[in-house]
């Protein structure tokens, strides 16, 4: 323990900022008032008491604030100092705890103290002895780092513990807290700790340092070694060139795709894997097969526009014109891309274009038959929107790499249709157009409809990976168009991600005002021909959609139109007919040949299907839209043995059953009925479908084979403007049906102007454009007795006696 011997009055000597610790030497510059003062008081001092040396108190100062230690320090000399100003030269002797001011000689502050005598008593405990060891040892690694080779000597001479601790005053790196920490310890044992943990704590500190600038230089030292070495390879490969006559300079090759890297404007990850790929192409020599697949990867990736988008045009009004301009009718799917288009527009301008990561993009189909518009409906879209078009072709595909790209292993590897895509659109919301996507196959190499699921579902289409790629691609924001003629092809989870549209084909006002307004002129200009020179009357027009084409949309049409245009040019350069020429609908027959599709109710009465009993007309839904679709039935003779129920024409499961239950149906309620169902014990019934070798499937069928077989056990003609659909149940009650809207389009195409749907159909009637509802006498009916009251005549024929 520190002892205390007889109390001490000194001048203040304060240092600001600055600690002294006992055993050291400081020069202290005289020119400082404070200094001046203390060492003139602490010399009249001196003078007055006989003293050899004037002794002063060396107390820290820290922001005006005295420490409760200081120094006791002695005059060792008065002169100048280096730089030639007054100066004094100060030895610090032992610690004096501070106490009350007083009074003394001179402009300096005096205080009373009391001298600590802080030595440690000979012999030193074990414990100390390791201390003491233990920092000389790391006094002497620092000091050696410092090179100060003769500091060493003295350090280890020193054996006096309080000494041994205050010598660590002179290091550089103690803050002035930490010398003040140990100014104020008064035990030399614990002093001597607080030094060693000091001294082993900068050492750590200045171990990691030196590990980091060591890190730091093998590093640079490793760039400049890469750098040279690339500068001698490329060095070699041109000499190698040379030797070998490539013209072609490919020097800087590796060094070109790096810096077409890191100039592009490529995403974060797409960076990283791309400059990955460089490293490898730096590293792989010209032979090697593998620099030719990098270059095309990074190539691709390259060439893809990352962050290219094109700005929306959110003029709802102008898209809404654009499309209406381009196409005729198509109403719901104009009217599902304004929404698209305004809720898109009040998105963006809420600051909700991106939630989640996710843009708003859109996924839609288009059903219908062809001919109707829909791969040119993509390109007005786009249009409308001022997006980029680009148009996908899936008919036939059946390789799921068509899609998702080929793995980059085999050769010849490519990215899938997608990616491809949106490199030709150069932007990434482009108008893709998946084109004919109910005709995709599957087969041993995947099946492709599949593989669309991730790219349709607006959950998952933002990171999209191509497998060639193997990069993250942001579909979110395209819009997706895609066309298909038949909805039962398409796989129901690939359904399920889009947002069905129907288009289910064009009355005949609509064909003549898109003849009129869009097919005339293009074929007037393909058959080069003026405007003024041939024009087409509203009759002509009319006649050839009605009469030279049946069909749900318009591409016979156009074929007709550009026929009819392509005579005429032949006959004027004949010199057969004068320019300019109106064509009327009397012109046709003699320009086109005759009428392909006459209407039943334009025939002779007796050359019409229906003249004779068991004919019924019927409607159904194929490929190519509504069509209209006869059943014909007959009984064989008794004498042949015939018996049961034949069935023809290509018919499905479905459909051969709705022929048993009409039958069934008749056998049971033949007496209610008053048909002589009695014929039919003995007597074979053959149900005929034409256009045998067209498949044929579903259950509408049922009224018409019940009306049909009616008719033949009644002998009552079906009425020939009736045409009907629905299915119908053992009890006679009629049930609801699809494709209403096509197969009403089909019967006003036909010719027929009365029609017979299911009750629980008639809601389907408010898709039924109100020109063609106009024409049409609809009777929605619960019964099959209300279809035989409608469709059979009251003539009665006699039942032919043979099939």
């Amino acid at each position: 323990m520190a002892s205390t011997s007889t109390p001490l009055t000194l001048p203040v000597l304060p240092l600001d900022d600055e600690v002294v610790l006992p055993g050291m030497v400081v020069p202290f510059d005289l020119s400082d008032a404070d200094v001046r003062a203390a060492v003139e008081a602490a010399q009249a001092a001196a003078r007055s008491s006989g003293d050899s040396k004037p002794k002063v108190l060396l107390v820290p100062r820290i922001d005006g604030t005295y420490a409760s230690t200081g120094v006791l320090g002695t005059v060792e000399q008065v002169g100048r100092l280096s730089d030639g100003d007054p100066g004094a030269l100060i030895r610090g002797r032992g610690r004096v705890r501070i106490g009350a001011g007083t009074t003394g000689p001179g402009a300096a502050l005096w205080v009373e103290g009391l001298r600590l005598d802080d030595s440690v008593p000979e012999p030193l405990p074990g414990a100390v002895t390791e201390l003491v060891t233990e920092y000389k040892a790391l006094a002497t690694s620092w000091l050696k780092k410092r090179g100060a080779w003769q500091v060493v000597d003295r350090v280890t001479q020193i054996d006096d513990v309080s000494a041994l601790a205050d010598n660590s005053g002179y290091s550089p790196f103690l803050t002035t807290q930490q010398k003040i920490e140990l100014l104020e310890t008064e035990d030399a044992v614990a002093r001597l700790k607080l030094a060693t943990a000091q001294l082993r704590e900068h050492l750590a500190e200045q171990d990691v340092a030196e590990t980091i600038a060591k890190d730091v230089q093998e590093g640079v030292d490793k760039q400049q070694r890469e750098f040279l070495l690339r500068r001698q390879l490329d060095a070699v490969r041109k000499e190698l060139r040379e030797i070998n006559g490539d013209s072609k300079d490919a020097a800087e090759e590796s060094d070109d795709y790096r810096a077409r890297v890191e100039a592009a404007d490529l995403p974060e990850k797409v960076r990283e894997a791309a400059l990955k790929e460089v490293d490898k192409l730096e590293r792989s020599s010209d032979q090697s097969p593998e620099g030719s697949w990098i270059r095309t990867w990074l190539d691709t990736v390259l060439e893809l526009p990352w962050n290219e988008r094109t700005e929306d045009a959110y003029d709802i009004k102008g898209a809404q014109e654009v499309l209406d301009a381009e196409h005729s009718g198509l109403q719901d799917v104009k009217e599902r891309i304004t929404e698209y288009l305004a809720v898109r527009k009040r998105r963006s301008d809420r600051g909700l274009g991106v939630v989640g990561g996710r843009r708003g993009g859109a996924v839609l189909a288009l059903v219908g038959p062809p001919g109707v518009g829909k791969t040119s409906l993509g390109e007005s879209v786009a249009h409308a929107m001022g997006r980029k078009f680009v148009r996908v072709a899936l008919g036939g595909v059946r390789d799921e790499a068509e899609i998702r790209g080929h793995r980059r292993t085999y050769v010849g590897a490519l990215p899938g249709r997608i990616v491809r895509a949106i490199k030709e659109a150069g932007s990434m919301n482009p108008v893709v157009l998946l084109d004919e996507i109910d005709k995709v196959g599957s087969d041993f190499r995947g099946d492709p409809a599949a593989a669309l699921l991730e790219v349709l579902d607006p959950a998952q289409n933002h990171t999209f990976r191509d497998h060639y790629l193997e990069v993250e691609l942001d579909l979110s924001d395209v819009v997706f168009l895609a066309t298909a003629n038949v909805l039962e092809a398409i796989p129901e989870a690939l359904l399920d991600r889009m947002e069905l549209v129907r288009l289910d084909g064009y009355t005949e006002d609509e064909k003549v005002v898109i003849a009129r307004d869009h097919l005339l002129t293009r074929q007037l200009e393909r058959a080069g021909l003026n405007e003024d020179e041939v024009v087409l009357d509203e009759s002509a027009l009319r006649k050839l959609a009605g009469e030279y084409t049946r069909e749900a949309g318009v591409r016979n049409l156009e074929r007709s139109v550009a026929r009819l245009l392509r005579k005429i040019a032949a006959q004027h350069e004949l010199g057969e007919r004068e320019l300019p020429f109106t064509v009327t609908d009397a012109d046709l027959r003699g320009l086109i040949g005759r009428p392909h599709h006459v209407p039943e109710s334009a025939q002779d009465p007796a050359e019409r299907r229906t003249a004779v009993p068991g004919v019924a007309t019927g409607l159904a839904v194929t490929g190519a839209g509504g069509d209209v679709l006869f059943v014909e039935a007959s009984l064989a003779d008794p004498e042949t043995g015939a018996s049961g129920l034949t069935l023809t024409g290509q018919l499905g499961d479905v459909m051969k059953e709705s022929a048993q239950i009409a039958l069934s149906f008749l056998r049971s309620h033949g007496a209610e009925l008053e048909l002589p169902v009695g014929d039919l014990k003995d007597r074979g019934v053959h149900v005929h479908f034409p256009a045998g070798a067209v498949p044929k499937d579903g259950p509408s069928a049922g009224v018409t084979l019940t009306t049909a077989l009616a008719s033949l056990l009644s002998g009552r003609l079906v009425r020939t403007d009736v045409a009907m659909t629905g299915e119908i149940s053992l009890t006679g009650r009629v049930l609801p049906i699809g494709g209403v809207k096509q197969k009403l389009l089909a019967a006003h195409r036909a010719g027929i102007t009365t029609v017979i749907i299911p009750k629980r159909n008639e809601a389907d009637l408010d898709d039924v454009p109100a020109e063609v509802l106009e024409k049409l006498d609809v009777h929605p009916v619960t019964d099959v007795r209300q279809v035989l009251e409608l469709a059979l005549t009251e003539a009665e024929v006699r039942i032919p006696a043979a099939a």
